[in-house]
Formats: structure tokens, sequence, C-alpha cells
């Protein structure tokens, strides 16, 4: 059947459009292919989020200056007006987003929006009276940075460190089963001194786990103090009322810790360092994903094959490491948007620009994208079976790595007056570098040495696979 004009829709270049209506696709990846890995953030860092938490800043706002008196002549709401205030915000939907939005594209500003929108609901809960109270003595700044900690907060809080933790706990869980499994190390890509692949996955939750409790401790900073930060007009409305008492309570309800000092914006310096802590969990993160995959491609590691799934289009045999080189790819783009977060932000030309409303509406992008990573490498590990007769294997065809050991006999054996000791790095460079040596080479040259017989037989036992210290006690600092 030949198409009509009417019954397609296309591109100016000729193409065939997708959807009668762009919101019905999503341009970007969060949006889409990846939506169920980074929903839980929609409540938090979405436009609708920050709307709702808009409403509610608003709300409680007129509340607090009810509540204390703070305007003569506008006393205590009663506990049903309080309720039906916040039902306000606790009844925001997808109605509330579409007439919020229909009020906007009057207003072409989204917080005097907001303002309307709280505006037309007080006739139903008897206090039209107070219209002149909603967003009273505000800048649309005192609403946003308050909105935006509380999505950021409760985004890190509920969502981003429940995922981190996990992912640590995961790790800290694969350490403590893999803690006495000996495994060669790689210095600078080359066979050297023994460790424990329980040991290695230690320092990786350690590292990642001290990231996590700087995070933790992030102070979530607010203010509502005027166009200025001056309280001008809260001063000259009502100058009886201690108005930095009152910004202090308000800010510190809302479970945020108040800046006295501020231009007309919050300084968003607390974001700056938050997001630099992120980053930084992120490129630790990243650097677990391309060891991971180096130990995939030697074989420390078998991946398990997920049934119907497949490898590659062409050559079936293969399990690929994508979970890993997924999260690589997404930790460098939360990070490409965290570092330009925590650099931009932080300036403001002299007591306002408009620069950080723009960039601030890319955070959920950069907490998703970081998401997104975290639940991939999550499942990645799930899917990892440690080959120890791998790690066995490679150990037993680099005896050379007892060098270092032998050595350092020899030289303790100097010490207590042993004979012919002298120049132990040296014969033993002789006898290792650039050389294999297997366990019957190793083994006759421990014996001519003239050892002690407890050094001796000592070293004589030694293997490179028993040569790890004391890596699987180290372990024990997890807990």
């Amino acid at each position: 059947m030949p198409e009509t004009a009417a019954a397609v829709t296309r591109t100016p270049s000729g193409r065939l459009a997708l959807a009668a209506s762009p919101e019905q696709i999503a341009l970007g990846p969060l949006d889409g292919r990846y939506q169920s890995a980074v929903a839980p953030l929609v409540d938090y860092l979405s436009e609708a989020a920050l709307n709702r938490d808009r409403v509610a800043v608003e709300v409680e706002w007129l509340i607090h200056l009810t509540g204390n008196s703070v305007l003569p002549g506008a006393g205590p709401l009663s506990a049903e007006q309080q309720e039906k205030l916040r039902g306000i915000v606790t009844e925001f939907d997808a109605a509330a987003v579409a007439e919020l939005a229909e009020i906007e594209a009057v207003t072409v500003h989204d917080v005097k929006a907001v303002e309307y929108y709280i505006s037309r609901r007080l006739p139903a809960i008897g206090i039209e009276n107070l219209t002149a109270m909603v967003h009273f003595g505000c800048t649309s700044e005192d609403i946003n940075n308050l909105s935006y900690a509380l999505g950021i907060k409760g985004a890190v809080e509920d969502v981003w460190l429940p995922a981190a933790r996990s992912l640590v706990g995961q790790i800290e869980a694969m350490a403590e089963e893999n803690r006495a499994v000996p495994m060669l190390s790689r210095t600078h890509g080359q066979p050297a001194t023994p460790t424990t692949l329980g040991k290695e996955l230690a320092v990786i939750a350690h590292r990642l786990g001290r990231q996590l409790d700087r995070i933790a401790k992030t102070e979530y900073l607010g203010k509502i103090n005027g166009a200025t930060g001056t309280y001008a007009a809260h001063v000259a409305s009502v100058p009886g009322a201690d108005w930095q008492a009152v910004s202090k309570s308000f800010v510190e309800g809302l479970g945020l810790t108040w800046n006295p000092l501020t231009t007309q914006i919050e300084s968003h310096d607390w974001q700056a360092e938050l997001y630099s802590d992120i980053a930084r969990f992120n490129r630790i993160l990243h650097n677990v994903c391309t060891d991971i995959w180096s130990y995939i491609s030697i074989g420390y590691f078998r991946q398990i094959p997920v049934t119907g799934a497949t490898g590659s289009s062409t050559m079936p045999h293969k399990v690929n490491p994508i979970r890993f080189e997924n999260a690589e790819a997404n930790l460098e783009i939360s990070n490409g948007l965290l570092d330009t977060l925590a650099a931009t932000l932080v300036t403001s030309r002299w007591q306002r620009d408009l620069t950080d409303s723009s960039s601030q509406r890319n955070i959920g992008v950069a907490f998703g994208h970081s998401l997104l990573a975290i639940s991939n490498v999550a499942k990645g590990l799930k899917a990892l079976d440690v080959a120890a007769e791998v790690l066995a294997g490679d150990l037993d065809t680099n005896w050379e790595v007892l060098g270092e050991a032998i050595q350092m006999v020899m030289r303790a054996e100097a010490i207590a007056g042993v004979p012919g000791m002298e120049n132990p790095y040296e014969r033993l460079k002789d006898l290792t570098r650039g050389h294999r040596v297997d366990a019957d080479r190793m083994k006759e040259f421990v014996s001519g040495l003239g050892l002690s017989a407890d050094a001796e037989a000592r070293l004589l036992a030694l293997t490179p696979g028993g040569y790890t210290g004391i890596a699987d006690q180290l372990v024990d600092h997890l807990k």
C-alpha cells in the first residue's frame, strides 16, 4: 500500500520520523537502553523530581513562617491545613507535572510557575488570604539551592551509596573467599613477588571503601537569604524578625547544613567536593575494571556463560568481558560530567550568573552513568569463576621470583656472620635476570650457597605458590 502524506511523518532530509512526538523516544541511553538500571534516580534527580522538591520547599517555607508567627497577622496554621498543604507535595503526580509545564509556558520561569501552582491550591485549603506569603522574601535560588540539595542528598543516601556499598561488599566477600589462593604478581607487567588473589581484591575493597566513607560524610549546604544574601527585603518588610534565626532553623529543619554567607546563590562548593569524591571512586573502579579485564585475558578468571547470550556475532566460542568494558565507558562519561560540574559550579560572576542553572540539569546524568557502571561491575563479578589451576601453573613457570627471597636470606646470613654470603643481589641477578629458572635449577643453586642448615631448609621448601608472606592475613584488615 503506498504511503500517503497523512500516514507518515518525515524529517527535513526525507527520513521516516520515528515517532509522532519526540517525547515518545529517548534521545539518551539512560532514558532508553539502560533505563531500568538508573530508574531509582528518577525520584531524586529528574526534572519532575526537582519541581516536586521546589513545591516541597515552598510549602515548608510557608508552614515555617506561619508556624513561627514571623509575619504579623499570619499565625500558625491548623494541623489539618498543614496536612493539606503537604498533600500538594505528596500528591505531585504526572498531572501535576503537566499542569506545572503549562504554567511555565506562560511565565517562562520555572520557580515562578511553582509559586503560581501552589497559590492555585490555597483556596481549597481555606488560606487564600496567605497567597502573598508563598515565596515570601525569596529569590529563585533560595528555592533552587535547597531543592537541589534535597534531591542530591536523597540520590546519594538512598540510591548511589547503597549500590556502591553493595558492590564493595561483594568484592570483600570475594577477597575473603580467595584470601589464600596464591597468585603471581605483575609489576610493570612482569612476573614479581607472588601475592594472593584475596589480598589483591582486599586492596580494591579498601580503596573503594575509603572513598565511600568520605562521600557518606558529605555536608549538604543550603541557604534562604534573599536576592543577594543580605535579607534586605526581609528586614524592609518585617524589621522586627530575627531573620538569620528563621533562615537557619528552616534550612536545618530540612536536614541540611545552613550556609550563613552567600551571594544570591549558595556557592555550590559542597557539590564540587562531593563530585570530586564520587569521581575518585569512579576512577578507582575504572582501574578495577581494567585489572579484572586483564586477568580474564590471561585466564585467571573464567567467565560463566549466560544461557542464550551471544558473545560474538561470528565467533561462537567467545564470552566477552562486556560488563567491565561497558562500565569503563560509563565511568569515563560520568567523570567527564562530574569533573565539569566540580570545576564550573564553584565559579559565579559577582553576585550571580546562570551558568550553574544549565550545569546542574546534568547532575542526574552524571550519577546515572556511575550507577550504571556499578551495576555492570556487580553483574560482571557474579559471572566470574576463579581458575585456580591457571594461577598455580603461572606460578610454577616462574621460579625466578624466589630470587628476592634467596637474596634477603643471604643478607640475613651475612649479618649473622655466615661466610660466603657476599654480593647476594649480583649473584641472583646473574642467575635469574632474563632467564627462566625451574625448580631443579633453583634448588641446585640454593644447595650450593653454603647457607646455614636452617636457612637452606627453609629455602629448599619454598615454592612460588608458598612465597606469599602474610598476604592472607592482610585480608583481615577489611573487618
